[in-house]
Formats: structure tokens, C-alpha cells, sequence
């Protein structure tokens, strides 16, 4: 079923309250990845002068927004959950014409932004600090969390919905202002999800929208001395750079970073679960996940028959226009990713025996659009490229072992550490594998994708920097604690 076409939208950035054109006189055309013939948007090189605006907006609405009482702050935040699950299959179906995942599965990515700001919105109403008993006699002892000032978000591509959201809300929910860059990629959903919460009622200059290149508006707002917080989800490489640039104006910041996420197949697995959850945590979201499964690490005495049924599975897939309800995997999201995985997929079969896909397709629904197949190695050697180095695209690795043993060793053997999963019946090794893995979160019988909008997210090793996402615990990157001291013994007149 073919998307039809549509004028493509001019996106503005939004700076204290309006929404103003760049005025770079610098812009890139956005296209339909499933149907690259389709411009959806135009999108512009903002300048490092009118990202330095917002932040100034950003900095002037903090001191009423800060005084502004948590649970009304809150209010907003369950306006704004209450206005997109008005618009939830509007804002699904921009998500999949510009970022190319199934209508499926942006459903599901706007539910979750739904969910997390309505746990956000709660925190309104929880955040405390402690009550704590003093040492001196006649005097009260307590915390109390305050906002940092001026946050910056600089958000990726591959959940242009539900990660602006769990950086915004829980900023926001705590008294703190902030400017959005979103990726270069998906402008349109970042547009929306602002005017939403312009919608909701939040004051001009508390939320900031400024569009273009990371290294020149991104830089900015790393750089400048008024954002005393950064929270940055995207590649190693960016994330390396803004983590030092940070450390060395004494700001806090928070980078989510890559995954290689492993699947323990154990020989007493329910092969049917396991088949299941590996081909759709593998190929779901075309692999542009960073908690997608890029590796199944299987004992040899199953190892046989699980590749078989992955392989077979995987050749059920259905790709196409992710618009089309009967479309299982959508296309990769530009160009550069699209060459960037079969560039990999070029090297898996000089290391590993192909099983199923290794090609990008073509022709009928797939003409004009940036599809791979899904693609299943086997016999991948533990310490191979596509082994160990994110590919981000819908390849999955098998990696045989003897035992359990081994299994841990080879699932820790990389340099990140997101998300791992196990499957299995014994119940000495699942408790084993979760106190063992290195991973920010561990799965029992179910898919390294899954998370949930009121749980910690987030990774250690290479993966991760900063406290975690999401869940209570957001709070405490945007929140500064205080202790307080109050003797009440004076005498009495």
C-alpha cells in the first residue's frame, strides 16, 4: 500500500512561547525512508545564535516555573498524556512516515510516552526528600531535592517519541527548564510532541525546541555555562565527546549509548518462546533499537534445531511500508544506516556462515525504499566484528556454546552492557545469570527489548554514563539535594 503524498511540512524551532523560522537560510529535505520519491519535511540548519536564544529563554522562565507548585507542574504533564492518547494514531502514523517503523510499533512507542508522562505527572505529588533523625537535641533534620536550572536533551532518531519524553517529563515534573534538539531525522514528532505540551499549558521558554546539526547547535548548548544539565541518548563516539566536554564545566550530565544485547538460549529453554522472542528482538524496529537482541548465545545441544526455527521464522517476515498493517519490518531509517548494515553484513560472511537474508531488497513494494532482509549468522565466533560492534540494523549472530559457563562469559564479552536476556527452567541458573550479567537490565523468559515506563533504564560498561532514565530514580539527575538543619530551641520569651 503506497503512502500518499503529502506537502512536505517547514519546521520551525520553538523559543520562549513561538514557533519561528530559522534564520540560517540553510535547510535538508527529510524523506519517507519506504519511499525515499516523498520529501515529508524540511528541516533547518539552525544557528549557534539561535540556540544561544533559547537557552536565554529557557533561563529566564526557570524562577517561576521553579516556584510554580510541583503537583500543578505535574497537572500539565497529565494534560499533555491526556492530549496524545487523543492523537495517539495521528502522532503513530507521522512517527512511521518519518522514521520508517511499523504502525505497529509506533503505536506502541507513543503508548509508552503516554505511560511515562502519566507516572511522571505523579511525581508531582513525590518529591520528597527525608525525614532523618539530628545528633543535636531540639533539631530537625531533612533533604530537600531542587531543580538544576537549564537542562538540554539531544535525542536520537530511532524513538523520536518516547525519548524526548522520558528526558522532558522528568526535567520538567522537577522544576527545571529546557531546550530539545532532537535528530536531524525526525523534526516532525519533535514538533509535535512540543506542541503538545504548548497545548497542555506549559509557560512560554520552559520547553525550547531548537532544530539542526549536532555539531553546531548541539555543541552550543553542551558548551554553554548557563545548561547545568545535558542528557544525551545516541552513538560511543558523540557521547565520549559531550560526557568530557561536561566533566570539564562541572555540569551534570547522562549519556545513553550503544547495546549488544545477548540471549541466553539454555538446552531446557521453551524453544517455542525463545524462537519467538529472538527473531522479533532481533528484527523488530529493522534492529535500530539499542535494546534490539544482536545476540543469541545457545548450547550446542539446541543449537541446531533453534537456528532452524529462527531461520525459518525469519523468512516469514513481511517488509514494506510500515503504514501497511500487515507489514512486520519497515524500512531503515536513511541512506547512511542502510550502508552502514551491509557493510557489516559484508563482513559477517567472511566470518560466519549466512543462514537467511545478507541482501537489501528490492523490486514491488520494496522499490524506492531503504529495506534489508532479515539476516541470521550462524557459528559466529565470540569475539568476531559482528560479534562484538552494534550494527544496528535486523542482523542477528548465534553464537554457540557448551554450557552455561561459557554462555556468561561469551554474553559479558563485549564492551557494552544495556539490556540481556535468558531462557531457561532452572531456576539455580536464572538467579546466577542475574547476579552475573553486565547489564543495566536483565530479563528471565522474555525479550531484552522490553522496559517499562515506571523501572530504572539504562546501561553500564561502554553503554552508559550518568544516572539512569526513567522510573523514580529520573528524578535525580534533575534535582539537586539539600540538607537542611533547623534548631528550634531558642528560648522561650
Amino acid at each position: 500500500m503506497a503512502t500518499p503524498m503529502l506537502t512536505p511540512q517547514l519546521c520551525r524551532n520553538f523559543i520562549g512561547g513561538h514557533w519561528v523560522e530559522s534564520g540560517s537560510g540553510r535547510a535538508v529535505e527529510r524523506r519517507n525512508p519506504a519511499h525515499l520519491d516523498e520529501i515529508v519535511a524540511v528541516v533547518p540548519y539552525s544557528t549557534r545564535e539561535e540556540m544561544r536564544a533559547a537557552i536565554a529563554a529557557a533561563k529566564a522562565a526557570f524562577p517561576k516555573w521553579r516556584d510554580t507548585p510541583a503537583p500543578s507542574r505535574g497537572r500539565i504533564l497529565s494534560k499533555a498524556a491526556s492530549l496524545m492518547a487523543d492523537q495517539a494514531d495521528e502522532l503513530a502514523r507521522l512517527l512511521t512516515r518519518e522514521e520508517g517503523k511499523t504502525l505497529k510499533e509506533s503505536l506502541v512507542e507513543v503508548q509508552r510516552a503516554i505511560s511515562i508522562l502519566e507516572f511522571m505527572a505523579g511525581e508531582g505529588r513525590r518529591l520528597a526528600g527525608q525525614m532523618l533523625p539530628s545528633e543535636l537535641s531540639a533539631t530537625l533534620a531533612y533533604t530537600l531535592k531542587r531543580p538544576v536550572g537549564v537542562t538540554g536533551a539531544i535525542t536520537p532518531w530511532n524513538f523520536p517519541v518516547a525519548i524526548p519524553v522520558w528526558k522532558a517529563a522528568p526535567a520538567l515534573v522537577a522544576g527545571n527548564t529546557m531546550v530539545l534538539k532532537p535528530a536531524e531525522l525526525t523534526p516532525l514528532t519533535a514538533t509535535r510532541i512540543v506542541e503538545l505540551f504548548e497545548q497542555a499549558g506549559l509557560p512560554p521558554g520552559v520547553l525550547n525546541l531548537v532544530l539542526g546539526a549536532g555539531e553546531d547547535i548541539g555543541s552550543e548548548l553542551v558548551e554553554h555555562s548557563d545548561v547545568r544539565a545535558i542528557s544525551f541518548t545516541g552513538s560511543n563516539q558523540v557521547g565520549n565527546l559531550i560526557y568530557g566536554a561536561a566533566a570539564r564545566q562541572m555540569k551534570k550530565c547522562q549519556c545513553e549509548m550503544g547495546g549488544k544485547n545477548p540471549m541466553v538460549v539454555l538446552a531446557d529453554a521453551d524453544m517455542d518462546r525463545a524462537v519467538e522472542s529472538a527473531t522479533w528482538g532481533a528484527f523488530g524496529s529493522s534492529g535500530q533499537r539499542c535494546t534490539s537482541t544482536s545476540r543469541v548465545v545457545v548450547e550446542d545441544k539446541v543449537a541446531e534445531e533453534f537456528v532452524t526455527r529462527v531461520v525459518k521464522r525469519a523468512a516469514q517476515f513481511r517488509a514494506g511500508d510500515g503504514i501497511d498493517e500487515s507489514t512486520d519490518l519497515g524500512p531503515l531509517v536513511d541512506q547512511t544506516q542502510m550502508e552502514s548494515v551491509l557493510r557489516y553484513i559484508e563482513i559477517g560472511k567472511q566470518q560466519a556462515t549466512l543462514r537467511v537474508g545478507g541482501e537489501r531488497l528490492t523490486g514491488g513494494a520494496h522499490d524506492g525504499g531503504l529495506f534489508v532482509a532479515p539476516t541470521v549468522f550462524d557459528h559466529v565466533k565470540w569475539d568476531s566484528v559482528i560479534a562484538q560492534e552494534e550494527i544496528f540494523g535486523p542482523v542477528l549472530s548465534v553464537i554457540r556454546v557448551p554450557d552455561f559457563e561459557e554462555a556468561v562469559r561469551v554474553a559479558n564479552s563485549v564492551k557494552y552492557g544495556l539490556s540481556s536476556a535468558i531462557y531457561t527452567r532452572d531456576a539455580t541458573k536464572i538467579f546466577e545469570f542475574v547476579e552475573r550479567t553486565e547489564a543495566g537490565i536483565a530479563h528471565v523468559n522474555c525479550s531484552t527489548i522490553w522496559s517499562e515506563a515506571h523501572l530504572p533504564f539504562g546501561g553500564i560498561k561502554e553503554t552508559g554514563a550518568g544516572l539512569r532514565e526513567m522510573g523514580a530514580v529520573a528524578i535525580d539527575f534533575y534535582t539537586e539535594l539539600k540538607s537542611v538543619y533547623v534548631d528550634y530551641s531558642m528560648p522561650r520569651e
